[in-house]
């Protein structure tokens, strides 16, 4: 995932290829907080302590493949943030007793993508429920990383062949006890 990296068309993200989105919500703010360092086994703030917080109100756009936040219009430094779905490490869906509902991720960065391990982000809808978000999205995520699962094992189980149709374990065998001819 990235931080303001998210190509704007028409103030609507552009989609990858063979990428479908699946919700669109206006009206969503966004907290994202990032620490300076990893945080340490005792510390969940961050291992130098500080905390960079970034907070604006945009669109929310869930695909197949990416949870998308736009803000086209934005004069802050949050613009945007793309989060691959099998970057979300885990989701909870919060029902504070005073204030609004809201859903808080875990994020693994990716390498210079602007974030740092610890990164969280809590999403808010303004105007509109959430309930069916989080759940079209939990399930979404769960498909994404079944897929990705999926395609590191094909990956594995491949043979590797070096040229023109020649395992790479050795030398063909040579077969001298072969099938007896057929008269027509």
């Amino acid at each position: 995932m990235a931080l303001n990296w998210v190509t704007v068309v028409d103030s609507k993200p552009l989609l990858l290829q063979g990428e479908s989105p699946l919700e669109i919500v206006d009206n969503v703010k966004c907290n994202l907080t990032i620490p300076d360092a990893p945080p340490s086994a005792s510390s969940s703030a961050g291992g130098s302590g500080g905390l960079k917080k970034l907070e604006a109100n945009g669109t929310l756009t869930l695909t197949d493949q990416r949870l998308i936040w736009t803000n086209p219009g934005a004069q802050s430094s949050f613009m945007s943030l793309t989060i691959p779905l099998a970057s979300i490490l885990s989701s909870r869906f919060e029902q504070p007793v005073f204030g609004a509902n809201y859903l808080a991720l875990a994020i693994k960065p990716t390498v210079d993508g602007g974030l740092t391990e610890g990164t969280t982000l809590d999403i808010r809808f303004l105007e509109a429920g959430m309930f069916k978000f989080v759940s079209v999205l939990a399930k979404t995520r769960e498909k994404a990383i079944f897929l990705r699962r999926r395609s590191i094992e094909d990956e594995e189980n491949l043979p590797e062949y070096s040229s023109a149709g020649t395992p790479t374990g050795g030398p063909v065998p040579q077969y001298t006890d072969l099938p007896p001819e057929y008269d027509s």
